[in-house]
């Protein structure tokens, strides 16, 4: 993996103002993470997709109301969980009226690594949740395959575990309705993990899983 070298931050330096990488041109705001800041478990996702870049608020899109469908059958409460991203302004491509999408590169999530670990360092999370590769490559630098990186191991630089499964937003592509319950189960079942490492009880509020068919699509 190639090593892109930054500067730390200035004192006035924050993700509203960062100029590290060009994605700040394209996109509305920057997208920080929420949730309290004493949060045992803190979810990472890749970046914000359009409905967040507008709003400013993590996972408020398609792939969020998902999120909050598997944290409630996981018995979590959105409201225990810090949620963020790993790059903090949206990277897209037009397609017609709409604005899709596009993974950032290497050095777009290298550039964002300063305020994922001032993050990190704030809430001091006892479990970590990588929501697809991109997270997963953003907090270890590694590149091993993402079938292999999904087994729960130490994240080193927090001294958090690390629970790697997928991003909401892959049940929302694939054609599958297998697929698309077999990837919300591997998630649910990721997050149940991490509440049990984190020592939390399960909230009242655990749902019954939905049918393979009633999990939404992203067309």
């Amino acid at each position: 993996m190639p090593t892109f070298k930054f500067p730390p931050p200035e004192p006035d330096e924050s993700p509203a103002n960062c100029r590290r990488c060009d994605l700040w041109a394209g996109a509305t705001q920057a997208v920080c993470g929420s949730g309290p800041t004493n949060a045992l478990i803190m979810l990472v996702g890749e970046q914000p997709g359009e409905e967040e870049d507008e709003r400013g608020e993590p996972f408020v899109g398609p792939a969020g109301t998902l999120l909050a469908r598997a944290l409630h059958q996981a018995g979590l409460a959105r409201e225990q969980v810090f949620i963020t991203h790993a790059v903090k302004h949206f990277k897209w491509m037009a397609r017609g009226k709409r604005r899709i999408q596009k993974t950032p590169t290497q050095a777009e999530v290298a550039a964002c690594e300063v305020w994922l670990e001032q993050e990190l360092v704030a809430v001091r999370p006892r479990v970590v949740v990588a929501l697809g590769a991109t997270a997963y490559r953003a907090l270890t630098g590694q590149q091993r395959g993402f079938a292999e990186a999904r087994a729960s191991r130490v994240l080193e630089r927090s001294g958090a575990a690390l629970v790697v499964t997928w991003h909401p937003s892959a049940a929302l592509r694939v054609p599958s309705v297998e697929m698309r319950r077999a990837i919300y189960d591997d998630i649910v079942a990721a997050l149940r993990r991490a509440a049990a490492q984190a020592g939390m009880a399960p909230s009242s509020g655990e749902i019954a899983a939905p049918s393979a068919s009633e999990l939404p699509t992203d067309n």
